[in-house]
């Protein structure tokens, strides 16, 4: 009895280890989440491109908490945001775009982006449309003075702490941007084309549009990393013939190079696949 309740006791153990562990990893967003505004800074290393979050970022199933770093998948707009940022002296943006998930791990295809500043110190100061003061017309302590007044004795509504930190603390869009606009590069959506999974000659993913017959070349595609092709990479390595897929997915350009996302892929056969 006592050895059996010593076994008991070691697997009531393991287990709140393991729900422990599992409570403290954060699990991946789902692949389609679209992210809508997001804050980060940007970053580059081994020639690929990082999106780090400022804040929390959650669905039904997974999160992606603060601080984290996501690979950016090359896009037209990534193009856009990598030519911007050579340009600034800071690096955050507020990054619209796809989430994608494989073998997992999350990934972000951009598609829109703004660059934003902190109001703290440590960053660039934003540019004012409002002329400075003269002079004779007050001070920079005059100025500072004549904002207005949070949590003074006379205030009508007080605002609590937590609230007056994300105020001086949050990031404000940059008016030269807002003024100018955003010119990205269109995407394009590839649908129903019959094609049939590669790979380069470095060994990444590449998705190859058949003929069917016709007299014209064949064109492949680089695969960006998601759960479409996840799933048609296992279809694929149970074969021993390569299978061939309806597809469909996000036609995209970066650095003259085309790129493809995986929206959709089913298998479809000849008639001598079919059973009689």
């Amino acid at each position: 009895m006592a050895i059996d309740m010593s076994k008991r006791i070691v697997i009531f153990i393991l287990a709140l280890l393991s729900c422990a562990a599992s409570a403290g990893s954060a699990r991946p967003l789902r692949d389609g989440f679209g992210l809508t505004g997001a804050d980060g800074k940007l970053s580059s290393a081994g020639g690929k491109w990082f999106f780090e979050f400022d804040s929390n970022v959650s669905d039904d199933t997974g999160r992606i908490r603060t601080g984290s770093v996501v690979e950016l998948l090359p896009s037209a707009a990534l193009e856009k945001i990598t030519a911007d940022v050579q340009k600034r002296s800071d690096a955050y943006y507020r990054l619209w775009g796809n989430v994608t998930k494989y073998r997992g791990s999350n990934y972000i295809f951009p598609i829109y982006f703004l660059p934003v500043s902190a109001t703290d110190n440590q960053t660039e100061p934003e540019e004012s449309s409002t002329p400075p003061l003269s002079e004779g017309r007050g001070s920079t302590s005059q100025q500072q003075k004549a904002r207005i007044a949070i949590n003074e004795p006379n205030d009508v509504l007080a605002i609590p702490a937590e609230i007056i930190v994300k105020l001086e603390t949050r990031r404000i869009l940059r008016h030269e941007q807002l003024k100018k606009g955003l010119q990205l590069k269109q995407d394009f959506i590839l649908v129903n084309r019959s094609a049939v999974l590669s790979s380069s000659a470095d060994g990444e993913p590449e998705v190859t549009l058949e003929a069917l017959g016709r007299n014209i070349p064949r064109i492949s595609f680089r695969l960006l990393p998601c759960e479409v092709l996840e799933k048609t990479q296992h279809e694929q390595s149970i074969e021993a013939d390569p299978v061939r897929f309806k597809i469909a997915g996000i036609l995209t350009q970066y650095k003259g190079e085309y790129y493809l996302l995986l929206q959709k892929a089913t298998r479809t056969y000849s008639h001598e696949n079919f059973g009689r």
